[in-house]
Formats: C-alpha cells, structure tokens, sequence
C-alpha cells in the first residue's frame, strides 16, 4: 500500500445537481492527521477529434458560464447514465457538429481537474466523416470552425486555445498525424 494513499472517514453531499454533485469528505491524511476535501462527483465525459472530409480539425468556440468568455474547444460532452464513452462520443459528434463518424478511435484518458474532480474524460480521434444534421441541445449555442492542423496549433501555442482537453486533443493528433506520414 502507497504511503501517499489518504483514506476516507465519512462523506456528505453538500450539492446535489443535475449532473454534478459536491462532496465534502473527512480524511485521514498519510501522516495520521484529519483533515477534509471537497471534491466534485463527475460522471464522465469525452472529447472528439473530428477530421472533417475536407482534412481540418473541427474545432468549436462556444461561450463558457463559468469563466465568462467565448473559449475556441474541441467537440465534448458528459455522458450519460447507461452510455459508454463511444455512445456518447457518437452522439456529441453529431448534436453538436452534425456529424456521423465511420471511424472512431479511442486515443487516451485524461483527468481534466485532479485537484477537485474526479472526471474520467475519454478522447477519441473521429475520421470518415458523414455530414447529417446538427441536433444541438436547447441550452447549447456554438459555432463550428474548421481548423487546420498548422492553424490548431498556432491557437495553442500562442494561448488562444488554452482549454485543456482542446490542447491535449490537438497534441495527440499532431503526433497521430506525424506517425501516418
């Protein structure tokens, strides 16, 4: 047993939302102190590259609540309960895109926000695209980008995409890009 593992002695709900909720857990640290964390339940998530027919990223800018700006991201989404993360990569490519994929292909896991979260969120790579129909959410207002690779990554580097999940995406397919030629 690790000598970092902190071991937990009660949990409440302090919140209970639509999809997340927030916890606050009484711990016992390594050292044998209490103390607390609050943390937030997350049921999972995914995010797609999709490579459009016409070779370019299909990137997103979509306005965030919470950090009251307009964030240029990758296509994401929770999944829902009784989804599997490729259902759910499926379903999200084509609310908020409109598009089916022929080919998708799981990439890595990453864990968006370990400090207070424990969201799994799955990425995927989405090629052989078919156009449908966009079937956004009510409360969902995006606007789809098609994206160079070249011009992805100048967005990363010169901190116009800083959404972490968007810069790992464009990171892995650079590499998947790079090992194809």
């Amino acid at each position: 047993m690790s000598k970092l593992v902190e071991k937990k002695i009660s949990s409440q709900t302090v919140y209970k939302g639509n999809f997340l909720d927030v916890k606050k857990d009484n711990v016992v640290l390594p050292n044998g102190e209490n103390s607390t964390r609050e943390w937030i339940n997350h049921p999972g998530a995914v995010v797609i590259v999709p490579i459009l027919p016409s070779g370019k990223i299909a990137l997103i800018r979509q306005f965030r609540y919470a950090m009251g700006s307009e964030f240029i991201e990758l296509p994401a989404g929770k999944i829902d309960k009784g989804e599997t993360p490729d259902e759910c990569a499926i379903r999200e490519l084509e609310e908020e895109i409109g598009f089916k994929t022929k080919n998708l292909n799981f990439i890595s896991m990453i864990h968006p926000a370990i400090g207070f979260a424990n969201e799994n969120m799955s990425l995927y790579l989405a090629t052989d695209l078919v156009q449908t129909n966009i079937n956004r959410d009510s409360d969902e207002f995006l606007e789809l980008m098609p994206t160079s690779l070249e011009h992805a990554l100048n967005l990363v580097w010169s901190n116009k995409i800083t959404d972490v999940k968007t810069i790992i995406g464009i990171l892995w397919y650079q590499k998947i890009y790079q090992e194809s030629k």
